[in-house]
């Protein structure tokens, strides 16, 4: 089946629960659908280069998924229709990398860094 990397921002004024629950929902979408989530990574509330539906910052969510095509078109038109859900980008990808993506090893740096200078 072919590979697939999605991320979505959700609106900036639900809870951590409520935009990470919005990841398991998409991801039973796919997987009746035929497919799977091979990884998911919350990446929390980030500020957005501008204004999106009145919102300066929103919730990003990442997914690797191994879903056939059918399966990613069904889920990003509930993501679509979806409220909370602002912007999404998939991307079909040969191989997914080991490891967590880079937003989150800039996360693990940083906070590698504050450990450093205490």
């Amino acid at each position: 089946m072919p590979l697939y990397e999605h991320v979505f921002i959700a609106r900036q004024d639900l809870s951590n629960s409520q935009a990470e629950s919005l990841v398991e929902h998409f991801g039973t979408v796919l997987a009746d659908n035929g497919g799977k989530v091979v990884d998911s990574e919350y990446w929390g509330v980030k500020t957005m280069a501008y204004k999106i539906n009145k919102n300066r910052k929103g919730h990003y969510a990442f997914l690797k998924t191994d879903a056939p095509s059918d399966a990613v078109l069904e889920m990003e038109r509930l993501m679509r229709l979806h409220d909370d859900v602002m912007r999404i980008l998939t991307i079909k990808v040969d191989a997914h990398e080991d490891g967590p993506s880079v937003q989150m090893q800039k996360r693990d740096e940083r906070d590698s860094r504050r450990r450093e200078r205490s």
